[in-house]
């Protein structure tokens, strides 16, 4: 079998003949895989394969075997070795822009096309040992993928009493308000922010709304904070310390978890808003009864950002939706979010910090119109305002968080998280000492409105976990233990 491999292979790419198929596939193949082992967490849909596949392989092999028939053809048959090279650099580049720019990008477009004549012209005898090389790196591709071992357990979401039979005694309209990457108060007064809120401080008291200082999340990105949220518990990151997010995560927020059943056992009906299609990336089937997104409203290939769509309206048409179920409100939006992501394009921390107070007056205005709205319409509704990681405000950029950090403020600026909650009239007791953490937030929720104290000896504990890949040995490790102290401790 080798010997004929061997034989096989010396014999193509020392041949200059033409294999319009092979060059076809060889154009779309690593791209593809490329796209799906760099972006796993949103192209993990059956939809989306049968999209690359379409795209990425089959139109190629069409357009390809179409093109190389029509060139055998008398008038055109002299130029028959100039087509499929040109497809072949150019598809492969193009491919390779959409994947990685996630649209097409022109200067990268035109320059496919320049290096494609280039190609076509000059280096035409070369197809086919382009093309091996381009199979080659499909290989490597699928290899790295499979080391990454995608499949993994739900076991994680198992939960430890009987809080999936919960029955509400009480049964208010529910307002969960996520502003991204918006700090604790407590941690905004610190060194590295270094700012005075205190209008909008006093604003929430003077509305009812009970602070929670020192509160934090328990991971460090929206994906992971969210999932460990919505099924109120632990995953650590599925410990897998080579990817950098939580994997079905998406699947985990808004297609099926503890807190969606939970609601709708209890007669609730749930409704996702959002500035942006974010957390559908990967058209995975929708848990929430509604969503201000439509799936055919997001691409296929896309990073989930853009210009952010009004919520307030979503939410009003929702509101005067007539019904006799009570309401459960996910309400998401962007701002104040966190500093540059990649340290490539990070402006300094200085600037970076500066943009963030920018983005910090943002958020507290989209928040007072929500709030105004609300408590204007519905007086009795329960309204939890709570963040999902920090602003990392004091690093150069977020991938810095994966470098070992020793300094208790930078770690703090990661996990530290806005809670505020408007109890309904005539709550007495608030949870100061329980609400420490995200992960533990729908358990007590759901034990204040159960009336069953019960299910708070189950909590998680209030724990922050890191993925560290620099300045210590790769691994998920605990930066915040139980009693908010830092920590570092490999898991």
């Amino acid at each position: 079998m080798t010997v004929y491999f061997k034989i096989f292979f010396q014999k193509f790419i020392s041949n200059q003949k033409h294999y319009p198929i092979l060059t076809a596939v060889a154009s779309g193949l690593y791209p593809l895989l490329f796209y799906i082992t760099n972006n796993y967490t949103i192209a993990n849909s059956i939809g989306h394969l049968k999209y690359f596949l379409f795209n990425f392989i089959i139109l190629p092999v069409i357009l390809f075997t179409a093109i190389y028939y029509i060139f055998k053809f008398q008038g055109l048959r002299r130029y028959k070795k100039y087509p499929l090279p040109f497809l072949n650099i150019f598809f492969f580049i193009f491919y390779m822009t959409i994947c990685y720019y996630a649209g097409i990008h022109k200067k990268w477009l035109l320059l496919g096309i320049f290096l494609a004549i280039l190609f076509s012209i000059f280096l035409n005898k070369y197809l086919n040992k382009v093309v091996v090389i381009q199979f080659i790196l499909a290989i490597i591709s699928l290899l790295s993928f499979a080391q990454n071992n995608y499949a993994i357990s739900n076991k994680w979401k198992n939960l430890p009493d009987d809080i999936l039979n919960i029955n509400f005694k009480k049964k208010p309209n529910i307002y969960f308000i996520q502003p991204d990457g918006y700090v604790n108060f407590s941690e905004l007064k610190g060194e590295n922010y270094n700012t005075d809120f205190t209008d909008f401080e006093n604003y929430l008291a003077d509305n009812g709304f009970t602070y929670y200082y020192d509160f934090r999340s328990n991971y460090y990105s929206t994906l992971s904070s969210n999932s460990a949220t919505f099924n109120m518990k632990h995953h650590y990151y599925n410990d897998k310390p080579q990817l950098s997010e939580v994997l079905n995560a998406r699947n985990n927020i808004v297609s099926e978890n503890a807190v969606l059943s939970i609601f709708k056992q209890n007669g609730y009906s749930t409704h996702f808003i959002s500035e942006l299609p974010y957390l559908l990336l990967n058209k995975t089937k929708l848990g929430f009864d509604t969503s201000n997104f439509i799936e055919d409203e997001i691409s296929y290939i896309s990073k989930g950002l853009g210009k952010p769509v009004d919520i307030l309206n979503p939410l009003k048409k929702e509101f005067f939706n007539k019904s006799d179920l009570s309401k459960f409100f996910f309400i998401e939006f962007f701002n104040p979010g966190h500093i540059t992501a990649n340290k490539r394009y990070s402006k300094g921390k200085e600037l970076e910090k500066k943009e963030w107070l920018e983005s910090l007056k943002i958020a507290n205005f989209k928040l007072k119109n929500l709030i105004d709205f609300i408590i204007e319409m519905d007086a009795s509704a329960l309204i939890i305002i709570m963040a999902d990681h920090g602003g990392f405000v004091g690093l150069n950029s977020t991938s810095q968080s994966f470098e070992k950090l020793d300094n208790r403020d930078l770690i703090y600026s990661i996990f530290s998280t806005k809670l505020a909650i408007k109890w309904p009239k005539g709550t007495n007791y608030k949870y100061i000492n329980e609400l420490k953490s995200n992960v533990n937030l729908f358990r007590i929720i759901f034990s204040y409105l159960s009336g069953n104290q019960k299910y708070l000896n189950s909590m998680e504990k209030d724990e922050s976990f890191m993925i560290i890949k620099k300045g210590a040995p790769k691994g998920i490790y605990k930066y915040i233990d139980n009693q908010g102290k830092i920590t570092f401790e490999k898991r």
